[in-house]
């Protein structure tokens, strides 16, 4: 079974709606405000994303989840502040440039009709392609072992609008590995998976993680983001209400500040991560 991500060490402290400007780590937001049009999500934000950590970033519907993973991703650009990556703001590099450097598996990924999954696959690729040299060897190495990684080498021939949700699910990801980037970021990648799916998709971020790369997860499970995640962000009204290991920060008292929800906290009985146990109405 693969170790828990809270077991291992994390390269973040812990914090109650805390600003990390100035941070170190590759991918930070500093004081950067966030929306849509001219409608404000989150403003003056700051928060960085430990190097070679699993975060998982949680927190009650439109809350901010998922337009902070856009501004990270550079779909969004702050009107104020930044978003830094390797020490620049991460406007200032062109698209492909980005795309070398960060993975994205967006909400809602769509396969074109007809297409295979060696194919799909293989658009991950597009970032290193040029006008003249289209093909190399070290495009069909990336691949390959973007599709080993993910188990899906059984299925290369196969048509993506025919597998299981589980089972496209992982051809996004070997499509995202096969960027080789060392940051990688999804967003609700377990939504409208089975239980088993859920699991699996976790279990295999994990093994990424444990093998160097970045992850960034939003997450609507608190449970599974308790179990895997190394440093947890918690997210209410467009502000970070605390962020930490899950083992520090996850109490009665902050899911129901951030969920309005009242609970009891206790040890996972599988792997001793935090638990979130709802008190429902008394029942006759």
């Amino acid at each position: 079974m693969t170790v828990p991500a809270t077991e291992r060490p994390s390269s973040a402290g812990t914090s109650e709606g805390s600003s990390n400007s100035g941070s170190s780590d590759r991918l930070h937001a500093e004081n950067a405000t966030i929306g849509y049009d001219k409608r404000t999500i989150s403003q003056n934000l700051s928060v960085s994303i430990p190097d070679e950590s699993f975060t998982v970033i949680v927190g009650p519907n439109a809350c901010g989840k998922s337009t902070l993973l856009r501004a990270l991703s550079r779909l969004l650009q702050p009107s104020n502040g930044q978003i830094v990556l390797d020490g620049r703001d991460i406007h200032s590099y062109r698209a492909k440039e980005v795309a070398r450097r960060i993975g994205l598996l967006p909400q809602s990924s769509i396969a074109p009709d007809g297409i295979t999954v060696a194919d799909l696959v293989a658009r991950g690729r597009f970032p290193y392609q040029k006008l003249i040299q289209q093909w190399t060897e070290a495009d069909e190495k990336a691949v390959a072992e973007a599709m080993e990684a993910t188990g899906v080498n059984g299925l290369s021939g196969r048509l993506v609008d025919e597998l299981s949700g589980g089972q496209r699910q992982r051809v996004w990801v070997a499509m995202a590995l096969a960027q080789e980037t060392d940051i990688l970021l999804l967003d609700e990648p377990t939504t409208f998976l089975d239980i088993t799916y859920q699991i699996e998709l976790l279990e295999l971020l994990t093994d990424l993680n444990l093998a160097g790369r970045t992850i960034v997860a939003v997450l609507h499970d608190l449970n599974h983001a308790a179990r895997y995640a190394s440093h947890l962000i918690a997210m209410r009204d467009g502000h970070i209400m605390a962020e930490g290991t899950p083992r520090t920060i996850v109490s009665a008292d902050l899911v129901e500040r951030v969920f309005d929800l009242k609970c009891l906290v206790v040890p996972d009985p599988a792997v001793g991560t935090p638990q979130v146990v709802p008190l429902g109405r008394e029942r006759r």
